[in-house]
């Protein structure tokens, strides 16, 4: 299909709504306007009464190819992306074997180049060993280097200062950490099994995973970012107190913040127990709240998920035994717009968090906005539809889903990748190819 038209729908984009048509041709947006004219062999796609956003880039994903593919691959669950609205998606490096030199990243782009209906782009891997690698990688061929600053696994921990020097110090792109200091964690592990045995509660998560553990960690990492003038992006901040090592509109120092930790908050484990197992921990109200007044702020910059499937008999496991992490990417923008409806955000801000500021940060080449000339990755919303959670409507290999049940009061329409049709009233296009994503070179 090499020509679209998308007429009659609300473009949401750059701050502003406008009643425009898009049209598409060879994968990117020719024309935006009012009343545009359809070239003869052109396919028209009527969106009157819809809302058209960039497609979202999510910058955190694991899709455990390969080596864990029974509980995900890069098939079935960029499918579940495109199902959600996500475009392009960046993929971490704690598969097996680990994504840690770029032969790794080559052979993941070749795995994603057969099945992936998303575009794509891929994290490089740090750890006690591979400083020369992580030295010598071409930075338009990564996303970034990920830096596990707690526990991870294999050996993907980051725990040495003079290596954490080194990385941050010649890094040749954004380095991403993930922030949790070890032994504190250890240190809590062993109180609760003191205290409860085998049998440690859910709710316990946050506690172990404390927020102090965070803290510690965070602020390690933007020390050394400010002393090694390297660009660092702390993911999913979960507390209110590493708020305060951000500030709104700098560009080297930034965090995210991820949906689950802006929707849940300790009382859900009640409920969901295991189901909302991740890392960092989900923790109190409060923090949540504050996390969700830094999204309006600007202290957090941007919005993903770090989608992390698995298997629903693994989750059943007790505490020590059920691993940390839950399927979300098919629902992560409804879960946004749901929360626009509760007065926490607009529209415009979502789409600013989770499509323009990824693209801007990690340097993506024409891609995240609405623009001419730009690759036509989009999404058409239908406002005045809900969608229900159901187990046979998932497309993420795991099967299962947090908010089973829940309903949300938009709906995805369409998904559209490099122009192609990814996505439609609730059928991925198993034909469809994504593009590896083009990063700017000079990205230090």
């Amino acid at each position: 299909m090499s020509e679209l038209l998308i007429t009659g729908g609300t473009l949401i984009n750059e701050g502003t709504r406008t009643h425009e048509d898009i049209l598409i041709r060879n994968g990117r947006i020719e024309s935006i306007g009012s009343h545009l004219q359809a070239p003869s062999s052109c396919k028209i796609i009527e969106a009157e009464g819809k809302w058209v956003l960039p497609g979202l880039i999510d910058d955190q994903v694991h899709f455990r190819e390969p080596g864990h593919t029974h509980k995900a691959c890069i098939h079935t669950e960029s499918q579940a992306a495109v199902a959600g609205g996500v475009t392009t998606y960046f993929e971490m490096p704690n598969v097996s074997p680990p994504t840690l030199n770029m032969e790794r990243i080559e052979e993941k782009c070749t795995i994603a180049r057969q099945n992936s209906l998303a575009n794509y782009g891929f994290f490089l891997g740090a750890s006690n060993e591979n400083l020369e690698a992580v030295k010598s990688a071409d930075p338009a061929k990564i996303a970034g280097v990920k830096v596990f600053m707690g526990s991870s696994t294999g050996n993907l921990l980051v725990d040495e200062e003079t290596v954490l020097e080194g990385i941050f110090r010649n890094a040749p792109t954004i380095i991403a950490t993930h922030c949790e200091d070890t032994p504190m964690i250890l240190t809590n592990e062993e109180q609760a099994r003191n205290k409860y045995g085998d049998e440690v509660p859910f709710s316990e998560h946050g506690n172990i995973r404390s927020r102090e553990a965070c803290i510690k960690s965070s602020s390690m990492a933007v020390e050394l970012a400010r002393r090694e003038n390297a660009k660092l992006h702390v993911l999913h901040i979960t507390t209110e107190e590493e708020l305060d090592l951000f500030e709104s509109g700098h560009d080297r120092i930034t965090a995210e913040a991820c949906v689950h930790h802006l929707w849940f908050e300790e009382s859900n484990y009640k409920t969901l127990g295991s189901q909302i197992k991740c890392n960092p921990a989900i923790k109190k109200e409060s923090d949540r709240d504050a996390i969700r007044r830094a999204v309006v702020d600007g202290r957090i910059s941007i919005l993903a998920t770090d989608h992390a499937p698995h298997t629903w008999e693994e989750k059943q496991e007790t505490y020590f035994n059920a691993p940390s992490g839950l399927p979300l990417i098919q629902h992560s923008l409804l879960l946004m717009l749901e929360m626009c409806r509760q007065n926490c955000f607009s529209p415009e801000l979502i789409v600013e968090r989770a499509c323009h500021a990824p693209a801007r940060l990690f340097q993506v080449e024409d891609r995240g906005f609405l623009r001419e000339g730009y690759w036509a990755d989009l999404v058409v919303v239908n406002p005045a539809e809900e969608t229900s959670v159901q187990n046979s409507q998932l497309f993420s290999k795991c099967g299962w889903s947090p908010f089973l049940y829940n309903v949300f009061s938009n709906r995805i329409d369409l998904t559209l990748v490099s122009g192609q049709i990814a996505y439609q009233l609730g059928m991925p296009n198993l034909a469809n190819r994504g593009k590896r994503v083009a990063f700017s070179a000079n990205r230090r």
